[in-house]
């Protein structure tokens, strides 16, 4: 009898049967807060009417279009509709199906265009798991060992984690901007650095959002020798962050955009798109696959703006977003070991630390488990797995945000006892 891989852990001890709006019901129909929406995935809850219809609408017309062999209007529908949405003159896309294969195609890209080899990541960073994504990620040896000699090429920079740096958000800028400065002049000279890739919030990394000044300091120096800047969106676009991608908190405007997760509300599809004059740069044959674009998760994608726009998505991530972080923190005052509460919109972490100021990853899993068990489903991250995360669909709603943090409190009082 075959099993799954005994690698593959599962972070809830929940056997889902469906799946409804904010909720996920087990095969006893017990009803559980989803506040991990799939890792940030299903942003317009699960099972929206409006996406449900309209994938079950294109499965009936047609399932697969292999886009380099015949086009389809969803494919063409959606690429017009992200024109409406991303940064201004970034107009062309390229289709693919997860976030590690749109970080490989973002790093190619700059490749070709740059015809430089190198690329800078931040410490605590994650691109993702497949070859040269894995060799752009730091959020924790898990990802890199035992797989090396990882791509060559890739530097890592010092990210502007404040609160592990013991330093202010301002210090924190300073001191990472000026260890950048310090890697250009002695690890990969800015002539041979092709891009900056950045996640406008750390994902895996703890959840720690890049200050707007160090996003623009990024972009200042990406200007100035003519690198490109690369954000990673996969997590952070579409509505999470409270603004419809990350890195409009620091009014930057990005060089290639990577997009995943949220983009389709739980069919696979990702994404990466760059201005005409740079898109035309990468070289014949390097873009493709089977699976890039499907017509069905286009029509989920397209049901998915519609959702996001109509219902103003983004404006209840930001003010769900406020809510949830004002409870976490009046919680967290009772409770010292969670040490700092942070985020964007509804992309949100508590980090546990011990009375000696280290990491305290027991606290946080025992918290975590204990919140399944009280009907709330969250996620822990962060290098060491001190922080546990809280990523609620984008249609969560103030009664529910204030389920969670009850909850919440309830669960804090246990673990510390």
């Amino acid at each position: 009898m075959a099993e799954l891989s005994p690698l593959l852990k599962q972070a809830t001890p929940v056997l889902a049967a469906r799946g409804e709006g904010v909720y996920i019901y087990d095969e006893e129909d017990r009803r559980y807060l989803d506040f991990t929406a799939g890792i940030g995935v299903t942003s317009t809850g699960h099972c929206h009417p409006r996406v449900v219809e309209a994938a079950q609408r294109q499965v009936g017309t047609l399932i697969h279009g292999q886009y380099t062999t015949v086009m389809h209007r969803p494919l063409l529908e959606l690429t017009e509709r992200l024109g409406t949405v991303l940064p201004e003159g970034v107009d062309r896309l390229f289709y693919v199906n997860s976030g590690s294969e749109a970080v490989e195609a973002a790093l190619r890209l700059a490749r070709q265009a740059t015809g430089r080899q190198n690329a800078i990541v931040f410490q605590g960073s994650f691109h993702g798991r497949t070859m040269a994504a894995a060799s752009l990620t730091t959020s924790g040896v898990k990802i890199r060992a035992g797989i090396g000699p990882l791509m060559p090429g890739v530097s890592v920079s010092p990210f502007p984690y404040a609160y592990r740096l013991g330093m202010t958000e301002e210090q924190a800028t300073a001191y990472a901007l000026a260890e950048l400065d310090y890697l250009f002049a002695t690890v990969t000279a800015p002539r041979d650095t092709a891009a900056i890739f950045i996640e406008p919030v750390l994902g895996e990394g703890g959840y720690v959002p890049v200050p707007p000044a160090f996003l623009r300091g990024l972009r200042e120096r990406a200007d100035r020798h003519g690198i490109l800047l690369v954000t990673d969106e996969v997590q952070t676009g579409f509505g999470r962050t409270g603004k419809f991608w990350g890195h409009d908190h620091a009014e930057v405007r990005p060089d290639i955009v990577i997009t995943a997760k949220g983009l389709a509300s739980g069919f696979p599809l990702s994404a990466i798109a760059a201005p005409h004059a740079l898109m035309e740069k990468a070289w014949p044959g390097s873009q493709g696959g089977t699976y890039g674009g499907n017509a069905v998760s286009c029509a989920a994608a397209l049901a998915t703006l519609d959702v996001i726009q109509e219902e103003g998505l983004v404006d209840n991530a930001a003010r769900m977003g406020e809510r949830l972080r004002a409870g976490l923190a009046s919680a967290a005052e009772a409770h010292p070991v969670v040490g700092d509460v942070r985020g964007l919109g509804l992309m949100v972490g508590n980090e546990f630390t011990a009375a000696d100021g280290s990491p305290d990853p027991d606290t946080a899993a025992r918290a975590h488990r204990l919140a399944a068990d009280k009907g709330l489903l969250l996620l822990t991250c962060g290098p060491l797995g001190n922080v546990v995360r809280m990523i609620p669909p984008l249609i969560v709603t103030e009664d529910q945000i204030d389920a969670a943090v009850a909850i919440w409190t309830d669960v804090l009082k246990e673990a510390t006892a």
